[in-house]
């Protein structure tokens, strides 16, 4: 019999997982049932995904092996978390997505004794790259979820003091390559080259650089050496590049994600 997993809101993140799980055929359509306080959501998801969103939210409760718990932070957590103590088996594991709510928070609406996973998501899931943070309670063991969450990208365990550092640095990473892109292609263009052309060799050399990373197992100061030869037209545009004191502003954008994350840890 294959687990079932009840998605307490059906929101944007909650889509992207399900999406992701049932392409992926780590999940079928019928193992995964739905409750949101949005009808037309439900009628979305049930169209789209085929996943059951018209059984009472008691009933999904009660079948579950893992309840995702993907609402707002600022929705009524105690509420919800008297349901799931009321219909759900003690043994379900909950695994919640929302931002900012600790292991211990969770653990006062959910229940002490229950397993509880903390999932910062990746937004990636679609292509099966890209880290989702996890941190789990006392209660909780990896077997529980790995395999779900594996449907969705892959997982780094941490220890919960390092989720907001996750966030701003892992989860927001794709921001910044998505602006290097940007701006790697736009020098491309200003430099002479047609915009289709440029954005092809932009895409290209990322996925190289990458690749020849993890084949050579080599550190990026390695390959920049035996890349730019003395006087060479590398070492003309690295130049320029450190002049231009990328590096620290790319490091001063992570620590300002990272700072807003912690912000609205606090508020919550």
């Amino acid at each position: 019999m294959k687990s079932r997993i009840h998605f307490i809101g059906g929101g944007q993140m909650a889509e992207a997982i399900i999406r992701a799980c049932i392409a992926g055929e780590t999940l079928t359509a019928g193992q995964i049932s739905v409750s949101d306080v949005n009808e037309a959501r439900l009628q979305l998801l049930k169209a789209k995904y085929n996943v059951d969103t018209e059984s009472p939210q008691e009933h999904g409760l009660s079948t579950a092996e893992l309840i995702v718990i993907a609402v707002r932070p600022q929705d009524d957590l105690a509420t919800l978390g008297q349901r799931v103590r009321q219909f759900a088996s003690p043994a379900a594991a909950i695994v919640s997505i929302v931002a900012g709510v600790t292991l211990v928070q969770l653990e006062d609406y959910f229940g002490a004794e229950r397993p509880i996973v903390r999932v910062i998501p990746n937004t990636l899931t679609d292509t099966g790259y890209g880290y989702s943070g996890v941190a789990l309670n006392a209660h909780a063991a990896r077997d529980q979820v790995e395999d779900f969450l594996l449907g969705f990208g892959k997982v780094q365990y941490l220890e919960e003091s390092y989720i907001d550092i996750f966030t701003g640095f892992g989860v927001a990473g794709p921001n910044y390559i998505y602006y290097f892109i940007e701006s790697f292609t736009d020098a491309g263009v200003l430099a002479g080259l047609p915009r289709e052309q440029a954005w092809k060799v932009a895409l290209e050399n990322m996925l190289g650089a990458v690749a020849m990373l993890q084949q050579t197992g080599l550190h990026p100061r390695q390959l920049l050496d035996i890349n730019n030869s003395p006087g060479g037209v590398g070492m003309h545009g690295l130049y320029e590049l450190n002049n231009s004191d990328f590096a620290a502003g790319l490091q001063r954008s992570v620590l300002a994600a990272v700072k807003r994350t912690t912000e609205l840890g606090v508020k919550k």
